[in-house]
């Protein structure tokens, strides 16, 4: 897997939350930083097959921090 993914500490939570900015509404929730990057994982599989099976357009990785990858386009 090639997409980048973002982990930080929700307090509210008290657990990690990590985020794949470029599949937009996937994320996953651990109680620490490698259950979440674990969990994330799995959900990244899980949306890829989804949009797969509804036809729904799969973005390519950036392959960069997405930050970047925005500037560059800008």
């Amino acid at each position: 897997m090639r997409y980048n993914i973002e982990i930080f500490y929700s307090k509210e939570d008290e657990g990690y939350i990590a985020v794949v900015p470029e599949l937009p509404g996937c994320s996953a929730f651990g109680e620490t930083e490698e259950e979440a990057l674990k969990e994330v994982k799995v959900a990244i599989e899980l949306w890829l097959k989804a949009a797969k099976e509804e036809g729904r357009p799969i973005p390519e990785p950036l392959g960069r921090p997405v930050s970047e990858a925005l500037k560059a386009a800008a």
